[in-house]
């Protein structure tokens, strides 16, 4: 799967003109959720972030060698994964459940009233995210928040495309039943 644009761009310019403000602006673009996802396995924010700037710091020294990545999203996730796979085999640690995610939803509406209902409808939105199981958190928040296709997803977490179908299913169908309301209620009182 090819990369956005955006993303091969700053992977060339790194790639072939050791350009650090393109860099700088792709630690950035993938920083956080790289660290999220690395919460998962390691529980520690601190590790997590040591891990991520690892990570992205092995792109820098390696960047001759990027234009030979295809997918470096993609590229990006599983060096996380595999960072901290290892940090736990080196703390002897057994793999636990993923850490929950809490997505942060951002509200477009600048009118009170839309502003009220877009509040209401978040907080049911969040809250059917946080009762997910973690590894159902996990895969919907790679491929909604992350933009990880399906295929990308289970490939990083070894999983079957067919386990992650049902479970972005098991997740979809939770939250709309969590945000199903009756506006015309809402709206009279």
């Amino acid at each position: 799967m090819p990369a956005s644009p955006h993303i091969q761009d700053l992977q060339q310019r790194i790639a072939l003109y050791n350009d650090q403000l393109a860099y700088k602006e792709l630690f950035a673009l993938f920083f956080k959720s790289l660290q999220q996802f690395a919460i998962t396995f390691v529980r520690s924010p601190e590790v997590a972030e040591e891990i991520v700037s690892d990570v992205l710091i092995k792109v820098w020294k390696k960047r001759a060698g990027l234009s030979r990545i295809n997918n470096l999203k993609l590229y990006l996730f599983i060096s996380t994964r595999n960072g901290s796979l290892n940090y736990l085999r080196t703390q002897k640690k057994t793999m636990l459940q993923p850490e929950p995610y809490f997505v942060q939803l951002q509200s477009i509406y600048f009118n009170p009233e839309k502003l009220m209902l877009t509040a209401e409808m978040m907080n049911r939105v969040q809250k059917a995210i946080n009762d997910l199981p973690p590894r159902c958190q996990l895969i919907f928040k790679l491929i909604k928040e992350d933009g990880l296709k399906y295929r990308e997803v289970a490939d990083l977490l070894n999983l079957s495309l067919k386990t992650i179908e049902n479970q972005m299913a098991i997740a979809i169908r939770k939250i709309g039943l969590a945000i199903h309301f009756d506006i015309r209620a809402t709206l009279s009182s």
